[in-house]
């Protein structure tokens, strides 16, 4: 049976061989973008993107240009293939049936998920038999560890992920050369640098990490 890892292992490695032929040799770095649906922790999702030297040039040449590391590395530069991403996998069910059918499943099966305050939209597509999805006490400090649980695993997957496009030689065998993961979270800013430093080797990932002590 396949496992939500599994899963998330075969979505990434596609969506890294989709990568367009004739823009591989841009590329400098891919992104992780770490976000959930309606900021639901239940719902977490990955979109995958990356980003291009030539979108640098576009920036550094501005009339008003950010500074080079901004311009290469700070999300609020980074154009939609590495905001919205091409690629969404996880806990999304327009984008990623699957992957929600199988993040579901281990959720329960780990004692994590609730019921109460889910979207519409996901009311309606989860498994019939809810009574053993539901959060019987109630508890919000109870739903609160649960959401904190979450999300602590499903951002420890993206950073093995990250880790395995360059361990099983992905990236190499992909872009001919290896490449920076930027992990980011719009919504936890502080914990870029950590995540990408987890996720790439240290040589890789230097001109990313050189603007910790900047900010």
């Amino acid at each position: 049976m396949t496992t939500f890892r599994q899963h998330m292992r075969e979505r990434i490695v596609q969506e890294l061989g989709e990568i367009p032929d004739v823009l591989r040799p841009g590329i400098y770095a891919l992104t992780f973008r770490i976000d959930s649906v309606d900021q639901d922790p239940r719902l977490p999702y990955l979109a995958f993107g990356y980003v291009t030297e030539d979108h640098v040039d576009q920036q550094l040449s501005r009339a008003d240009p950010p500074g080079e590391w901004e311009a290469r590395w700070s999300y609020a530069y980074f154009p939609p293939s590495a905001l919205e991403g091409v690629g969404v996998l996880g806990h999304d069910r327009v984008h990623d049936p699957r992957g929600s059918e199988l993040h579901h499943q281990e959720a329960v099966a780990e004692g994590l998920w609730w019921e109460d305050g889910l979207p519409e939209h996901e009311n309606e597509n989860e498994n019939e038999d809810k009574n053993e999805d539901k959060n019987e006490d109630g508890d919000e400090d109870d739903e609160e560890e649960r959401a904190e649980r979450l999300d602590a695993e499903f951002r420890a997957l993206c950073v093995d992920l990250a880790r395995e496009l360059h361990e099983g030689g992905h990236l190499v065998g992909t872009l001919g050369r290896s490449v920076p993961v930027v992990l980011y979270d719009m919504f936890a800013p502080d914990e870029m640098f950590e995540l990408t430093r987890a996720a790439n080797p240290p040589e890789v990932a230097a001109g990313f990490l050189s603007g910790e002590r900047m900010l």
